[in-house]
């Protein structure tokens, strides 16, 4: 039977930049959840009888809102649903089922790197037949639905073993469970040398992966140990929980310490890395060396060649605003376009649907390429693993080789988290209403070169999207970068990005911080940010 809810708009319901992210108890809201999904749906044409693919990261509430996705789909006229065993599926997993089997799209329940358990945080996402997330066109008419719904549809019928393989019915439409991982680890068999890393796991070359009890765990048990030979204890916290473990699944140096401080002791394992809760984030550790994410996508662009999926070279590269210009280097010397899109990687698609570029990567942890729409981890594990075994060398002997020949980039994220909405949004304003008189003075020890709010022209289709964070140029290369968060679900993230290029190599062992201390110091000259938000530090620093 197919029932008729009338429901009343819930005015929170605007998607971020990943999405709707919310407390749990938000989403328990009798009718949130279900006004939020039809409103999807309600936004969306032409998908009667057509696939859609559902999973999520295995955090609390996520098999209850799959079931409940999973009858509002048989009821909106979806013809077939896949959904991943257990509840279970990664953001590039999802993305990748979209792709091979044609769905229509998806809905993936995740709030990514956030907290998870019965007071933490949920989040739903959609996205489109491509495999990723929904663009901005898409999320606005989402939005504007949410604000004049006033009924939604589900059926009933017996709620679906998501623990069982198989194939189901539920008011005519047709369910499928499936395995969450088979058909991504054999995605990955076809872009990797899967022998040379067999060859090099074997010669004694030791890996710790951090799965933070999260959805990668499944995927690196098969993958690594099954597939790889990679013992089954250097797979850490391998089993997904609903509160990850009462820890916060988010793979930087903050929330993965203990890995960090494996790495840098005295018995390290060769390579280190972790993911985060929905598997699309990575974090890369050599022995005695952190990458960051920004440099960490320059390497992968400049090596990518070694790996058999990307033996005939990059057709370009891109990276989110904040992200150090160091990918650029690259792309210059490579010959290549590279693209420099806003935060979010519903960005990346139209550059990889219209192949403009292979590589792509964001400086919170994500990178990618063209053989999904999504940013994924375990992909930028493997890809580290396949130029490691090709080129013999530690990880901090490429970092060394790359720095002595592209430079280094210097750079940091400084987060200031849950603070006060109308503090975050008066100290982006004041500044804002300066940018453009501030070319030529001197902030601390350096001088503005120029400084702008950052507006995004798709090379592809033409949109324009403003607003995208301000930035700050300095005379030598430093860059200052300024942006509220749409990630988090209680107050507001305030993100600092400073990046200073060092070309000499004699000045390439300094420590980040100090390095940077003239563009940190600067930001503070520039934003006031202790007056606007009474914070004498960052929550953290990446």
């Amino acid at each position: 039977m197919i029932r008729t809810v009338s429901v009343t708009p819930f005015k929170d319901q605007k998607p971020g930049t990943s999405g709707l992210r919310k407390k749990v108890p938000v989403f328990q809201t009798p009718g949130y959840t279900e006004a939020f999904i039809q409103s999807v749906f309600d936004s969306l044409e032409d998908y009667q009888g057509k696939t859609l693919v559902i999973g999520g990261d295995g955090r609390f509430y996520n098999r209850e809102v799959i079931q409940t996705a999973i009858a509002m789909a048989a009821a909106n006229g979806f013809g077939r649903v896949l959904v991943g065993q257990g509840g279970i599926l990664s953001t590039p997993a999802a993305s990748h089922l979209i792709r091979k089997y044609q769905a229509f799209g998806g809905l993936i329940l995740s709030a990514s790197h956030n907290p998870g358990g019965p007071t933490e945080d949920f989040g739903i996402k959609y996205n489109i037949s491509n495999g990723g997330p929904a663009p901005e066109k898409i999320t606005e008419a989402i939005y504007a639905r949410t604000q004049t719904i006033d009924r939604y549809r589900i059926a009933d019928f017996e709620a679906v073993n998501l623990d069982s393989l198989g194939t189901f019915e539920g008011a005519g439409m047709t369910i499928e469970v499936v395995d969450p991982v088979a058909d991504y680890a054999a995605l990955m068999e076809t872009l990797f040398d899967f022998d040379a890393i067999r060859a090099l796991v074997s010669g004694g070359f030791r890996i710790a992966f951090d799965a933070m009890h999260a959805v990668t765990g499944p995927y690196a048990r098969e993958i690594l140990v099954k597939r790889l030979g990679v013992d089954e204890a250097s797979v850490l916290n391998a089993t997904p929980l609903e509160d990850f473990g009462g820890h916060h699944p988010d793979p930087n140096l903050v929330h993965a310490k203990e890995l960090y401080d494996l790495m840098m002791g005295p018995d390290a394992p060769d390579f280190g890395a972790a993911s985060d809760g929905d598997g699309d984030r990575n974090l890369i550790i050599g022995r005695g060396v952190f990458v960051t994410p920004s440099d960490s996508l320059a390497m992968l662009a400049a090596n990518a060649h070694l790996a058999p999926g990307y033996k005939g070279g990059l057709k370009g590269i891109a990276r989110s605003m904040p992200t150090s210009g160091a990918a650029d280097r690259v792309a210059a010397k490579l010959g290549v376009e590279m693209h420099e899109t806003p935060t979010g990687w519903k960005f990346f698609g139209n550059l990889l649907d219209a192949g403009r570029c292979t590589i792509c990567g964001e400086e919170s942890a994500g990178t990618g390429s063209d053989h999904v729409r999504e940013k994924d981890g375990l992909w930028a594990v493997l890809l580290w693993l396949n130029i490691l075994a090709v080129r013999k060398q530690s990880v901090k002997q490429i970092v060394e080789d790359h720095w002595a020949e592209y430079g280094r980039t210097y750079y940091s994220r400084h987060d200031y988290e849950a603070i006060d909405t109308d503090q975050a949004n008066g100290l982006v304003a004041a500044l804002e209403a300066r940018l453009d008189g501030l070319a030529g003075h001197e902030a601390g020890s350096l001088t503005i070169e120029k400084a702008d709010s950052f507006t995004y022209h798709d090379p592809v289709d033409g949109s324009v999207s403003r607003n995208q964070g301000l930035r700050i140029f300095f005379e030598g290369g430093s860059r200052l970068v300024f942006r509220l968060s749409g990630t988090g679900t209680s107050g507001a993230t305030l993100r600092v990005y400073m990046e200073r290029h060092e070309p000499d190599p004699a000045r390439h062992g300094q420590e980040t911080q100090d390095a940077l201390a003239p563009v940190i110091a600067a930001a503070e000259s520039l934003a006031g940010i202790r007056g606007w938000t009474g914070r004498d530090a960052p929550t953290v620093i990446t």
